[in-house]
């Protein structure tokens, strides 16, 4: 099974930035598809990011395109999201998520998941 830990998450301001790192403690997670969700205040959970196995393909939901960008380093098993320009729409636990599947957007095919992180924009 393995383990995924969020870490970098914060109060910012618009316009500011953060950084989100995912940390796992497997290295499977090398082969697996990683996604970043975000859940708001009564609100369901929504993708943000994915990014395949080799980092060479990256997809974003509409509403984060060109201000957030999805990394990873395999060797040190982590996905970084970079947030940028951020909104107070953006308010949310995010989370990471990790699947056997190829480059899936929806929740239910992911299989392990992070506890989560909170991200605050204060306007």
């Amino acid at each position: 099974q393995v383990q995924l830990v969020e870490s970098g998450g914060g109060l910012v301001q618009v316009g500011g930035s953060l950084r989100l790192s995912c940390a796992a403690s497997d290295d499977t997670f090398k082969n697996l598809t990683v996604g970043w969700f975000r859940q708001g205040p009564e609100k369901e959970r929504e993708f943000v990011a994915q990014i395949s196995w080799s980092g060479s393909q990256k997809y974003y939901a509409d509403s984060v395109m060109g201000r957030f960008g999805i990394s990873r380093d395999n060797a040190g098993s982590t996905v970084d999201l970079q947030m940028n320009s951020l909104k107070p729409e953006d308010t949310s636990v995010y989370y990471c998520a990790a699947s056997h599947r190829f480059l899936v957007s929806h929740s239910r095919d992911y299989n392990h998941w992070g506890q989560g992180t909170q991200v605050t924009v204060a306007s």
